[in-house]
């Protein structure tokens, strides 16, 4: 992890593998959606408007827009008016779609599902890089996301502002108190890790300054410092600060950011990036005929 510009791939293999589960949820074997089918008329044409109901981040509309796409087979027309990581207003359009009506209000609940989810992800992690800006603190996220939607939620970490800690157990090793004790210890269990998995970036959970400094002689170059107060990290900072990279993690508030990022870590991890954003409320408002 360093600085720089970040990241704003998005995976469309696991977007549309969540895009196609939510469907499936949604629209039942065989797919249909009862209401739209008996009011509606097949050949019916409409537009529609995805309307923030409340100010925040975007994220997420070109997985809004393969949900419109996959509803209907490539034939909506999806024109995004605001772009990835723009702060809107209530009120403000975000995305028009054009196509078969019925098509519109099946795609409806589920596009706007992860729309929100991912708008709400990305408000959060901006409110954070806010607090954490004129330092050189970036907030990170965790694993703690909610399953089958890990890439779509680190994405729009990104978007708004945030780092990606690692995808999952297999890309970055991270030893934790119980790989310690069933290791015998910080070094054993740093060591097994490199003679196993060479390739793979290492990083230490410690707890104390000793162990940071265990840590660091046993080759670690990333330190997560867990449930530090402030002068204990500024004493792990001025210990092992100039030769490694520094996080802090455990109950950090937007209220305390501040605080944490003048120890002079690199990073603040935070779960309830992705386990506890509340959505940005967006809306679909079809155009008066």
């Amino acid at each position: 992890m360093t600085g720089g510009k970040p990241d704003m791939t998005l995976d469309m293999a696991a977007v549309d593998r969540a895009v196609y589960a939510a469907l499936a949820e949604d629209l039942g074997d065989p797919p249909r959606d009862v209401t739209s089918e008996a009011t509606i008329e097949a050949g019916q044409i409409d537009t529609a408007e995805l309307v923030a109901r409340s100010a925040g981040v975007v994220a997420g509309l070109p997985v809004a827009a393969r949900v419109f796409a996959a509803t209907s087979a490539g034939t909506t027309e999806f024109r995004e008016i605001a772009a990835e990581g723009d702060r809107v207003a209530r009120g403000d359009v975000l995305a028009v779609v054009t196509g078969r009506t019925r098509t519109l209000l099946t795609a409806e609940r589920t596009a706007l599902n992860l729309l929100c989810r991912m708008s709400g992800v990305a408000t959060h992690t901006r409110r954070w890089a806010d607090a954490l800006a004129g330092s050189k603190a970036r907030v990170l996220d965790t694993r703690k996301t909610t399953p089958g939607l890990r890439a779509l939620e680190k994405y729009a970490v990104r978007v708004g502002g945030g780092t990606n800690k690692r995808m999952g157990l297999y890309d970055v090793a991270m030893i934790k108190d119980n790989h310690k004790l069933a290791a015998g210890g910080i070094a054993a269990a740093y060591h097994r890790v490199r003679a196993e998995f060479p390739e793979v970036a290492v990083q230490v959970e410690v707890t104390t300054v000793v162990e940071a400094r265990e840590a660091v002689e046993a080759g670690a170059g990333f330190l997560l410092c867990d449930n530090m107060r402030p002068e204990d990290l500024r004493e792990v900072v001025r210990a092992v600060g100039d030769r490694v990279e520094l996080e802090a993690t455990g109950g950090l508030t937007l209220d305390t950011a501040a605080d944490y990022a003048a120890t002079g870590v690199d990073y603040l991890s935070v779960g309830g990036l992705t386990h506890s954003s509340p959505i940005l409320d967006v809306a679909m408002d079809l155009r008066p005929r």
